[in-house]
């Protein structure tokens, strides 16, 4: 698929929340980056136990995957606030998508890579 044949990048992002509102999962868009290209982060709100941060990305056959931030590992929101912040200032077409779920649950395809 050629990029300009991709999806854009909005209604991508407003599919994926339409299938967590499906799922019972509360999901906000944070931040709207490029609504024709831009990337796609993550920030998956465990509650009480923290947040992962996920960044869109491509693995080496061009499938959707997603950098996990830390190692995955879980982090105190202050923080997932921090990392993403940091990444917006690198990147301002930059979405940022809000899961709240305390099993880390979202409809986004693509493993973590």
């Amino acid at each position: 698929m050629d990029e300009d044949d991709r999806i854009p990048t909005e209604l991508w992002v407003r599919a994926h929340l339409r299938r967590c509102i499906v799922d019972a999962i509360p999901a906000v868009i944070a931040r709207k980056g490029s609504p024709y290209g831009g990337m796609v982060i993550l920030k998956l709100n465990q509650l009480d136990l923290g947040c992962r941060v996920l960044t869109q990305s491509r693995d080496m056959d061009g499938r959707q995957g997603w950098l996990a931030a830390k190692e995955n590992a879980l982090m105190p929101e202050a923080d997932a606030d921090a990392y993403i912040a940091r990444a917006v200032k690198r990147d301002p077409d930059l979405w940022v998508i809000e899961i709240e779920d305390r099993a880390g649950r979202h409809p986004f395809e693509g493993k973590i890579i």
